[in-house]
């Protein structure tokens, strides 16, 4: 679907919700700022007789939406969001490369599987924007493309996938797997693969939650060509990553400042060359942010010099930060053992503490969080999961060995 915008403001936080939505499914979308374009609000007013809820969601067909829930828009897009039966072999939790991986094996193999992810299918991969070490594609890819391509494959081999559906509640009955999704419908199933990934590790600073979406991102690809001409845009964060990110975002400023907490930058030494050699770039090492400054929109960037203790005053157009992941293991708590970081412990079958859950990717303590290994573990969990179900469960499995 084309010819989507969304009417609504910055310190809207339903408005930051939707444009999540539309871009973690990776939906186009216009935005228009009621408060900065007078334009936009006239619109919206004249569309809701004088009314003025945010966010107001245009579609091409002529039909809008006021303050849509998640899966209001998911239902208005078409996305899934609900599971076609009750009891299934395997439910695969998160549908980043692990599960995908995992399920197109699944599938191969005769297990009725469903795959469900909170929100859009591919994972942090799919909002890459060019992946350049993942076997048989020499010249690179872009990770929107490449996951495109995982998800196709699924469904050619007819993998149910739901998307737009948070799992709730997670229980063990009778030695099967019960799980509760947000829209209220319970699946059952044999066994479950966690592979929800990890989550953008944020700064935990002053104004940060504040101006999250005005401002403030975690995805270049996401957000970085609203601000195509800027001045200047800050990357914290001095990781391949962040560096990477950082390229990225050269398209649409002309200056770009990495900050890196260290005194030195941690991305691979081939990065780092890239940028300390065009001038677009300023590195800013032993350098932290104090606080992030701004009304509705982000205005000022706080930093202090580890070293000197000089406070400094940017103006950035945005700030697009990069320091890290956490794992999306909530899941799991008080279910199976996870380790001081939150990462889930496996045994090297891929099983957790608790029977009939195992987990893969990058949710996994000691995975090595890189697309082609997420993707490697994926295929061995499911292996494992296949091996538990025809021990357990005596299900009459085609065997497929390539």
């Amino acid at each position: 679907m084309t010819g989507i915008t969304v009417y609504g403001a910055p310190w809207c936080p339903d408005c930051r919700r939707s444009k999540a939505f539309l871009a973690t499914h990776r939906v186009d979308f216009n935005w228009v700022d009621i408060d900065q374009d007078q334009d936009g609000l006239a619109f919206v007013e004249r569309l809701q007789n004088g009314g003025r809820s945010i966010p107001t969601i245009t579609f091409d067909d002529g039909s809008h939406l006021l303050e849509p829930s998640d899966e209001e828009l998911a239902s208005k897009l078409g996305i899934k969001v609900v599971a076609e039966r009750s009891f299934y072999d395997l439910v695969v939790v998160g549908g980043g490369p692990a599960g995908l991986a995992a399920s197109i094996y699944a599938a191969r193999e005769g297990i009725d599987v469903v795959v469900v992810d909170s929100g859009g299918l591919g994972g942090n991969a799919s909002v890459t924007e060019r992946i350049d070490n993942y076997p048989g594609f020499p010249e690179g890819i872009g990770g929107a493309e490449l996951m495109d391509r995982f998800i196709q494959q699924a469904r050619r081999y007819e993998v149910e996938l739901v998307a737009g559906a948070s799992v709730s509640d997670l229980q063990i009955e009778g030695g099967d797997v019960e799980v509760t999704l947000g829209t209220g419908q319970q699946l059952r199933a044999h066994a479950l693969l966690c592979c929800t990934g990890s989550t953008y590790r944020r700064l935990g600073v002053p104004g940060e939650d504040d101006l999250i979406g005005a401002g403030v991102h975690f995805c270049a690809t996401c957000d970085g060509p609203f601000y195509r001409g800027s001045e200047e845009l800050l990357v914290i964060g001095g990781g391949n990553a962040g560096v990477e990110e950082g390229m990225f975002l050269a398209k649409f400023a002309k200056r770009i400042r990495i900050v890196q907490d260290g005194p030195e930058l941690t991305a691979s030494r081939l990065l780092q060359d890239k940028v300390r050699a065009d001038p677009r770039f300023e590195i800013h090492t032993d350098t932290v942010v104090k606080e992030l400054r701004g009304r509705s929109r982000l205005e000022e960037v706080i930093t202090v010099n580890r070293a000197t203790g000089e406070e400094s005053s940017w103006h950035p157009a945005a700030a697009f930060i990069f320091i890290g992941l956490d794992p999306n293991s909530q899941l799991l708590k008080g279910m199976a053992n996870l380790d001081r970081w939150g990462f889930v412990e496996t045994n090297d079958s891929f099983a957790t503490s608790t029977p009939a859950i195992f987990a893969a990717g990058d949710v996994r303590a000691r995975s090595t969080k890189q697309l082609a290994s997420a993707v490697g573990e994926g295929v061995a969990a499911l292996l494992a999961v296949r091996s538990y179900l025809q021990q357990h469960h005596h299900l009459p499995v085609i065997e497929v060995n390539s």
